[in-house]
């Protein structure tokens, strides 16, 4: 159900980048904006990894790495039956994460510092096998063209003013109208894909690491650090918000309207809701573990999620 939410709602952004199109320039602005977007798409698709992860000033993680970062990850790519991802340190004190990527093939995985010192291993290993949930549900390059059509929505909106058929066709007031609506519209449904895919990489990723209480103490951990801790590259740029695990921006606390991300509170309780139904009950580690302490797993006895 949550593919076909999004295949709706990406043909609904197509459209309405299309009738945008078409409010200024008639059929051939229809088509004309087609082909825009096509090409900012081939664009980004190509480099989007890349310039998501500079934004974010992410460093590469090199494997064998004392913190245990690469071996936990290659761990749980195996059990999703993926290629084992990049792996990036951001340094900030905001705890959070996200991953980026055209393809399985082509994926990374961002951690903060202050995920790292924030958490458990066990409650790493959550969020670490979200974020490898939605690599493999192909979520990062959804993401990535929704956000295009979202900001190619705004430019063409505020041409409008500009181009004399779109005046003819709506009138002043109608034009801008499309200026300030045709924007709203597209972010609400960049919205909507975001939070639809959240859910379904709570579930992937539970299922993932193996138990759905460890991504679920790691969710309201990290909830509570990005309420309080500013994460001054996110503000920067917060048409990278809707890719982290937890909206970096301090905004909605509630599943509304304008929200990037679903309510803490009810991921949580999808997550304890699926943890009864598989009979087992599997608290994560209460001491939280700082980033020298994170077990290395090249050379000892496995403690974190089988595969």
């Amino acid at each position: 159900m949550g593919y076909v939410k999004t295949a709706m709602l990406m043909a609904a952004m197509t459209a309405l980048f299309m009738g945008v199109g078409y409010l200024i320039g008639g059929s051939g602005g229809a088509v004309i904006a087609l082909v825009v977007a096509a090409a900012m798409n081939a664009v980004t698709w190509w480099n989007s990894d890349r310039l998501v992860l500079r934004v974010h000033n992410a460093q590469p993680v090199p494997t064998g790495d004392r913190m245990g970062l690469h071996a936990l990850t290659a761990e749980l790519a195996r059990t999703a039956n993926l290629p084992e991802p990049k792996v990036y340190l951001i340094d900030t004190p905001q705890p959070n994460a996200f991953a980026t990527g055209r393809n399985p093939a082509n994926a990374a995985v961002a951690v903060t510092s202050g995920l790292l010192r924030s958490l458990t291993r066990e409650e790493l290993a959550g969020v670490i096998a979200h974020e490898l949930a939605h690599i493999r549900n192909h979520d990062t390059a959804i993401m990535t063209v929704t956000a295009t059509f979202a900001g190619a929505i705004s430019m063409l909106a505020n041409f409008a003013l500009f181009f004399g058929g779109s005046r003819e066709r709506l009138g002043l007031i109608g034009t801008l109208l499309v200026m300030f609506l045709a924007p709203i519209s597209a972010a609400l449904v960049q919205m909507a894909i975001s939070r639809t895919r959240e859910y379904a990489a709570d579930k992937a990723g539970a299922e993932i690491c193996g138990q759905p209480l460890w991504l679920a103490s790691a969710l309201e951990k990290i909830a509570m650090g990005a309420a309080r801790i500013d994460n001054n590259a996110a503000e920067r740029n917060p048409a990278t918000a809707h890719m982290f695990i937890i909206n970096p921006l301090h905004a909605h606390k509630h599943d509304s309207l304008f929200a990037t991300h679903p309510a803490t509170a009810n991921r949580v309780a999808a997550l304890r809701a699926m943890a009864e139904q598989r009979g087992g009950v599997s608290h994560a580690a209460e001491q939280p573990m700082s980033a020298s302490r994170i077990p290395n797993t090249r050379n000892r006895r496995r403690t974190g999620p089988r595969a």
